[in-house]
C-alpha cells in the first residue's frame, strides 16, 4: 500500500469517526430531553441571558412543553427515544465505509442525500410546527455541517478507487 493510499484511508477513518461521533452524540442527547432543556434554561439564566430574548423565551417554551407532555402524556416522549435510536443505527451504517471505503461508497452517497434532505425538512416542516426561523436555520445547518466530512470522505474514496 502506497503512502498516498495509507493517507487516504487514515483521512477517511478520521472524518468518518467525526461523523459517527456526531450521530452518536446527537442520538444520546435525544433521550434525556426534558432534563437537558431544563439545564439549558438554567445555564442561560446563569449567563445573564435576558428572559425575554428569543433564545431564552424559546427554550423556556420548549422546557415547559416537554414537562407538560411528560406529565400528561408520558408515552409521547417514546417517539424521541426512537429518534435517538435511529441516530445510533445510522451511525452503525458508517462502519461499512470505515472497513472497506471503496466497496461501501454507496453509504457515503446515501449519507449525503440524507444531509441534503435535512434542509427542506427544516424549512418546510419548521413553519408548520411553529418553529422559530432562526431555529430552523440551526436545524438545516446540521445537514450542511454533516455533508462536509462526507464530501471529504467521498473525494478520498474516489481517489482510492482510481488508484486501484
Amino acid at each position: 500500500m502506497s503512502d498516498s493510499t495509507r493517507n487516504d484511508v487514515r483521512s477517511i477513518r478520521i472524518w468518518l469517526a467525526v461523523f459517527i461521533a456526531g450521530l452518536v452524540l446527537s442520538g444520546l442527547t435525544a433521550f434525556p430531553l426534558e432534563r437537558e432543556v431544563g439545564g439549558i434554561v438554567r445555564g442561560l439564566a446563569a449567563l445573564g441571558v435576558p428572559e425575554d430574548s428569543s433564545l431564552a423565551a424559546w427554550m423556556v417554551r420548549v422546557r415547559d412543553a416537554l414537562a407538560e407532555v411528560g406529565e400528561r402524556h408520558p408515552f409521547l416522549p417514546y417517539g424521541t427515544d426512537w429518534l435517538a435510536f435511529a441516530h445510533l443505527v445510522i451511525a452503525v451504517a458508517f462502519i461499512g465505509p470505515w472497513r472497506d471505503p471503496v466497496r461501501n461508497r454507496w453509504v457515503i452517497d446515501w449519507g449525503l442525500i440524507a444531509c441534503a434532505m435535512v434542509i427542506p425538512l427544516a424549512l418546510i416542516a419548521g413553519p408548520i410546527r411553529g418553529i422559530p426561523w432562526w431555529w430552523r436555520l440551526i436545524d438545516a445547518s446540521f445537514g450542511v455541517f454533516g455533508a462536509v466530512p462526507l464530501l471529504i470522505v467521498r473525494r478520498r474514496i474516489v481517489r482510492l478507487a482510481a488508484a486501484g
